[in-house]
């Protein structure tokens, strides 16, 4: 039986080292791809988003993203169609990240794949773990909201500035808070 890469068991969400060859080179073009998209001039419309259909996995039609933005690896970021980020956002896509059609994101949105062992002794011995990430079509997340591993939102859905999203949220509602909680049903 052929043993897994510390990569795949990342993609696959099972404890694995990040410290790895593979994937802190991985990271590093990442960090390489970033830095020349955030240092580019804002003029440079057709530059960036070429840069950025070299990072991310995926990136649909009209879709933008302000710098200045981050992720660890890109390649497990797959944006639909009109998405937009607004500055300082960023996504830890240790494990995938699948944004539908028309996502809105306010300034300073944190999107993470990636957790630790709650296990004290498990987490100092090094291993990492992740989880992913899905957000449906037409989703606007508000200003400094944080959407924590393995969470789902769904369709239509309105996520308060400031929210910690920890648990999955629904189609067609507004929720808020920290934990964020559906307030109504639109």
């Amino acid at each position: 039986m052929d043993k897994k890469s510390e990569k795949q068991k990342m993609i696959d969400g099972d404890l694995y080292i990040a410290a790895d060859p593979e994937l802190t080179a991985d990271r590093l073009r990442a960090r390489i791809l970033i830095r020349k998209f955030n240092d580019l001039d804002a003029a440079l419309e057709d530059e960036r988003l070429g840069i950025l259909k070299e990072l991310l996995g995926s990136i649909g039609a009209g879709s933008m993203i302000e710098p200045p933005f981050r992720c660890d690896y890109g390649y497990n970021i797959h944006a639909g169609d009109n998405f937009y980020m607004n500055f300082g956002c960023v996504i830890l896509d240790c494990a995938e990240v699948h944004i539908g059609n028309f996502l809105k994101c306010g300034p300073y949105v944190q999107i993470y794949t990636a957790h630790h062992p709650v296990n004290a002794l498990e987490r100092i011995a090094g291993p990492e773990l992740a989880s992913p990430i899905t957000i449906g079509d037409n989703v606007w997340l508000g200003g400094g909201s944080i959407v924590l591993p393995g969470v789902s939102i769904g369709d239509n859905t309105t996520i308060g500035a400031g929210s910690v999203v920890s648990k999955d949220i629904p189609s067609g509602v507004v929720a808020a808070g920290n934990p964020c909680r559906v307030i109504k049903t639109i």
